[in-house]
């Protein structure tokens, strides 16, 4: 079973979110998703076989997302199958969150590393065949 895939994103805390991603689009060319505070880099597999995106996204300092971490980041993780990544994490100790959260992108699963960091694992939504 393929663990993890690649990164999805990177998450850290901001005191003025749209404050410093203003300052992200105005100097580094960082251009934030419309109705979003966040920007996403689209990529494609050497194969040309799969395609994504990862995101960079600063959040409120005083976000609680990132609980029970202390850390003021987030990596996110793409992953194959959520379900069966928390059962093998589960069986070797890991402490995983009960939660299991499902969005039109995605299913979201979290776990914490032995330095107390949280980390997302993203299972994203498979993108319809064209036929």
């Amino acid at each position: 079973m393929d663990r993890v895939t690649g990164i999805g994103g990177i998450f850290f805390k901001a005191r003025d979110p749209r404050r410093l991603l203003s300052w992200y689009q105005r100097h580094l060319g960082l251009v934030p998703e419309r109705d979003h505070d966040s920007v996403s880099f689209p990529w494609r597999s050497v194969d040309d076989t799969n395609s994504g995106y990862t995101v960079w996204a600063p959040f409120p300092e005083d976000t609680s997302y990132f609980d029970p971490s202390t850390k003021p980041f987030m990596v996110n993780f793409r992953v194959a199958d959520l379900s069966a990544m928390l059962v093998l994490l589960r069986e070797e100790g890991i402490e995983v969150d009960d939660r299991v959260e499902e969005y039109e992108f995605g299913r979201f699963g979290w776990i914490m590393d032995p330095e107390g960091n949280r980390i997302e694992l993203w299972e994203p939504r498979s993108p319809p065949h064209e036929d």
